[in-house]
């Protein structure tokens, strides 16, 4: 059985993410997204709302094989401990890549070769998508329903204190 994890931050989660998703769930026998509890990182929602908001989104998407959990340390330690041998990691642009292939060598040389990472690119629909450029446009009351599921958008505005535009998810 091949299993893996998509490891992140999801504050909020994004289309981008789904996309991601959606298509390791395709590849994977079994996939846990993870959401990653960093003290050193000031979040907009908490732990557990990003964990629900995904779990609804996965259901509504019929996505409830996909697993979320969360972990506070490093990504490596919970694959070793899940038996877990591939990490996924999502890229936008080229600016991406360096960071994430520095993450991606780090946990080879420290899972000693147990810890295999596979990069899937975003869908150009997506590109240009990042939790953070979302919480800027959320938190100037700006329209952010091509970004982000409805419930996540009704969260980000409950957040930021205003009412949501209609649309479809």
């Amino acid at each position: 059985m091949h299993k893996a994890v998509y490891p992140g931050s999801f504050d909020p989660l994004t289309y981008g993410h789904l996309d991601i998703i959606k298509r390791a769930s395709d590849i994977f026998d079994e996939l846990t997204v993870l959401v990653i509890r960093n003290s050193a990182k000031k979040s907009l929602f908490t732990v557990e709302e990003r964990v629900e908001m995904i779990e609804k989104t996965l259901k509504k998407r019929g996505l409830e094989h996909v697993k979320v959990d969360t972990y506070e340390g490093l990504t490596l330690d919970y694959c070793a401990a899940h038996d877990i041998g591939v990490s996924i990691r999502g890229l936008r642009a080229i600016t991406d890549f360096e960071y994430e292939l520095q993450i991606a060598q780090t946990n080879t040389v420290f899972s000693k070769g147990k810890l295999e990472t596979v990069f899937l690119t975003t869908g150009l629909k997506y590109a240009y998508l990042s939790s953070t450029i979302v919480k800027e446009i959320a938190s100037y009351h700006g329209d952010v329903s091509v970004c982000v599921p409805r419930s996540i958008e009704k969260k980000l505005m409950e957040k930021y204190g205003y009412e949501t535009k209609q649309h479809e998810e």
